[in-house]
């Protein structure tokens, strides 16, 4: 360790000094002292460390160390004067190398800031960067020897942010939960390829924020963007080795920064701007930014993985370990499981939180195997440290809270366990509504629970409809398109035999495995696009759309598209010169116009099926074919056909002025058959006449169809298809 610039690298002079500081906040932050001296703070948690050294480096990539000699509460910190915003830092961790017992400190490697503010460099994963040597000869125990070859080179620096927006301007959307329509995209995928947007800006936070990005999300109807990952990432090592890159991003080694090449503006810092000027953009559409959050792992992965930040600050204290400490719990599939029931984890993962919705403005987040954060020592806890502290934090328990809720390991599927505040994917909802248009429902017991809300899953702690985020595709898995036109998933292009990506898509190819020129087939696949469609955006619960599903696009069948940064993975904005793209547009935007008018399709509280008035109508009632309400018996029998009946009248809560809230009822009937069926549609009380919004039968979706039926008279339904009937007044 020494006080003086890196002779290594050929430079003299005496190095800047290094005033106590303060030990909060963590991570660096530029300030100006009460006696007028500007310079930054920097402050790293460390608790098992020897010594800690501050590495500077200047435009030329000179290397400055300075060590830390304040240490208080095991957090090592320093204030130096001079240090302004866009300096690039990093860390060396000095302890002891003792892998058998979790020990892993090597001063060699230059340490990411866990708390960077931004990013400057990328993550290209040369043997310098492992803390130990990758290619000794007895692999089996590579990990264990220590590599003292210098990582500075080779690595990404951290980048001193000055932190000077206060929001005032901004004006978050605030939807509630029960009118919340969630867009699931990727930043550079959804932008990449869209002819309205600049070139310099396609890729880019930038590029979200332009107007032509922004009149496609307006003019759809959906509330919120789920971005996948912008925390910034790693890509990893076997496919860097293939030529790949991570492109969904869900490697992540800084909670702070915002990742660096979906910037238009630059690296040294202007990232953090530019992400804050999409969100205001957002914020001034009417739309809320919700962050699709790794919290569970890092890109650091298992023993045999880079040492990029925690690794090399205290392997102990950051990551679960196994008995013999060398090797990781693994609840993730990808290698390590951050400890969060440890303090410093579990601090670091609110301080990130509570930063971006503070400071870059976001409303919410969606976490990725969010079962792995609720474990407490080993089971999954509902009362764990992470949950207790989530619900009691007056910032975090304002957002948006999604949990993916479930990850690897043993007990890691929690489908309706989390607690109040906390939505949930629900894949039981995707299940059911994948099966019941293939052909595959055995009944339609659970089909019915998932398009009224789930309330098996929801109905208790206080918990209500919007609880259950319903999907039929996400980025992970086919895209509607390719649901309907694939069975088997075709993901050579990643490099793996295409023995990744699940086996269980619960998809049907019409007949045909992947495009065709068949009309027929193409005119079926076409239908059910819109069937699966519809389904989602008149079931009770909050409705999530991926990015391009609304206009067919395809993946060719790749089911795993985590590393396929290029068309594969990109919107196809082009699809919308092509009628049936278009098409499937007009009844997306139709039936999301249709969502907001109505709030009996976003109701927010269950339903009670029985009956409300002296009339026998219920708010909710289910009809077979021949138009009578369903018994116990029709739950259990095979059928293709189920008639949902809405009532508006019963609707409970009241509006923002305290008036009861009173709606039209619908009738909606789903038609799985091969064949056209005829369906009774019921008369009074349930409705004297029908009006016919909307019919997916028919090619052309630029408009209500225009039929009208009389209460009681038997109505065909076309094969395979969905008819909306509101109730005539």
């Amino acid at each position: 360790m020494n006080g003086h610039r890196d002779r290594r690298l050929g430079s003299t002079g005496p190095p800047p000094p290094v005033w106590p500081g303060a030990p909060t906040p963590l991570g660096a932050r530029f300030r100006v002292g009460p006696d007028g001296v500007a310079g930054t703070n920097f402050a790293l948690w460390a608790g098992g460390a020897e010594a800690v050294e501050l590495c500077l480096f200047d435009a030329a990539g000179t290397e400055t160390r300075l060590p830390l000699v304040e240490l208080t509460h095991e957090i090592w910190h320093g204030f130096v004067p001079g240090v302004r915003p866009g300096r690039r830092y990093g860390y060396r961790v000095h302890g002891r190398w003792d892998p058998w017992t979790g020990a892993r400190w090597n001063p060699s490697k230059l340490l990411l800031d866990p708390y960077a503010r931004a990013v400057d460099g990328d993550f290209t994963l040369p043997p310098q960067v492992y803390g130990h040597v990758r290619d000794w000869p007895q692999q089996h125990v590579a990990d264990t020897v220590r590599d003292g070859r210098d990582s500075a080179p080779y690595v990404p620096k951290g980048v001193v942010v000055h932190d000077d927006d206060d929001w005032a301007d901004d004006r978050r959307p605030k939807t509630p939960w029960a009118d919340s329509v969630i867009y699931e995209l990727h930043v550079r995928g959804f932008t990449k390829r869209h002819p309205g947007i600049p070139e310099e800006l396609r890729g880019t936070y930038a590029g979200l924020a332009h107007p032509a990005a922004l009149d496609h999300l307006t003019g759809l109807g959906v509330t919120a963007v789920e971005l996948l990952p912008v925390h910034q990432f790693a890509h990893e090592d076997h496919l860097l080795r293939r030529g790949l890159r991570n492109y969904w991003g869900y490697n992540s080694v800084g909670y702070f920064a915002p990742h660096a090449a979906y910037s238009a503006s630059g690296t040294a810092g202007q990232q953090v701007g530019e992400f804050k000027r999409m969100v205001r953009a957002l914020h001034a559409a009417g739309i809320e930014v919700i962050l699709d959050v790794v919290y569970n792992h890092t890109a650091e992965a298992g023993e045999r993985g880079p040492t990029l930040s925690l690794r090399g600050i205290d392997n102990k204290g950051y990551y679960r370990l196994q008995p013999d400490a060398r090797r990781y719990a693994d609840y993730t599939g990808c290698g390590n499981t951050l400890h969060v029931v440890q303090p410093q984890v579990l601090r670091l993962i609110t301080d990130s939180l509570r930063y971006w919705v503070t400071e870059m403005g976001v409303d919410g987040f969606r976490f990725d195997l969010a079962a792995a954060l609720a474990r407490s020592m080993h089971d999954v806890d509902m009362l764990s440290p992470f949950l207790a502290v989530i619900a009691q934090d007056p910032v975090l328990r304002r957002v948006k809270l999604i949990a993916e809720p479930w990850d690897v390991g043993r007990g890691g599927y929690q489908v309706g366990a989390f607690p109040p505040l906390w939505t949930e994917w629900n894949d039981r909802y995707r299940d059911a509504v994948r099966d019941f248009w293939r052909g595959a429902l055995p009944d339609v017991r659970d089909l019915g629970y998932r398009l009224s809300g789930s309330s098996d899953l929801y109905a208790w702690g206080g918990r209500r409809p919007y609880a259950s985020i319903n999907f039929i595709t996400a980025h992970d898995g086919f895209t509607l398109r390719d649901l309907v036109s694939y069975e088997r998933k075709h993901n050579e292009a990643n490099g793996e035999g295409n023995r990744d990506g699940t086996d269980d898509n619960r998809s049907w190819n019409c007949g045909v495995e992947g495009e065709t020129d068949d009309p027929a087939v193409n005119a079926l696949r076409r239908r059910q696009l819109r069937n699966l469609l519809t389904t989602l955006l008149v079931s009770t619960g909050v409705p999530m759309l991926v990015a391009g599903d609304e206009m067919g696009r395809t993946q060719g069948g790749n089911n795993n598209a985590y590393c396929q940064d290029g068309e594969v993975g990109w919107v196809d904005w082009s699809l919308l010169e092509e009628p049936g793209p278009r098409g499937l547009l007009e009844l997306a935007r139709r039936l999301l116009a249709l969502r907001h008018r109505h709030p009996v399709l976003r109701r927010r509280a269950f339903f009670s099926g029985r009956a409300q008035g002296a009339d026998g109508l219920r708010d909710l009632a289910w009809f077979t074919a021949r138009g009578e309400e369903m018994t116990e018996r029709d739950w259990y029998a095979p059928t293709a056909t189920l008639g949902l009946y809405l009532s508006g009248r019963d609707i409970p809560g009241r509006d923002a002025r305290g008036a009861p809230v009173v709606d039209d009822s619908f009738l909606i009937v789903l038609h799985a058959g091969s064949r056209p069926t005829r369906f009774v549609v019921p008369g009074p009380p349930w409705g004297e006449a029908y009006e016919v919004l909307v019919d997916t039968a028919s090619e052309d979706q630029s408009r209500a169809p225009g039929r009208a039926h009389r209460g009681g008279v038997e109505v065909e339904v076309g094969a395979r298809s969905v008819q909306v009937l509101r109730v005539a007044s």
